[in-house]
């Protein structure tokens, strides 16, 4: 599954394992939503709203396209967080592991709190 994230100044696309809660968010596109942003990730509310599966994690990759059950939201971090230690991506709790971002994940810099944001199936 491959999904396409859109933007006002950019856009990426992610390749998504099949899980649970990627299969919930494939069934509900197209979404847009309104983004946020919190050290360097970006977030932003779904329709979806699944419960943490076995393997979610709070720190990931750069790139990684997260679920973060606590808020129905994907998490999209390309570096460090407020609660970061060095360099890492830490998410706000664990959250499910969907898959990653083709690609330079430095392009979510671009995304302003805010921003219209659209994800489709690519």
């Amino acid at each position: 599954m491959r999904i396409r994230i859109l933007w006002p100044a950019g856009q990426a696309t992610a390749t998504l394992r099949t899980t649970p809660t990627s299969e919930a968010l494939w069934a509900a596109l197209p979404i847009s939503a309104s983004a946020s942003t919190w050290g360097e990730e970006v977030y932003f509310g779904t329709p979806v709203s699944v419960p943490r599966e076995a393997d979610a994690q709070q720190v990931v990759e750069p790139g990684t396209v997260a679920f973060w059950t606590d808020g129905d939201s994907l998490a999209l971090p390309y570096g460090p967080t407020p609660i970061s230690r060095g360099d890492e991506c830490r998410l706000a709790s664990p959250c499910n592991l969907l898959g990653a971002l083709d690609g330079d994940p430095q392009v979510l810099r671009t995304v302003r709190p805010g921003d219209a944001i659209r994800v489709e199936r690519a």
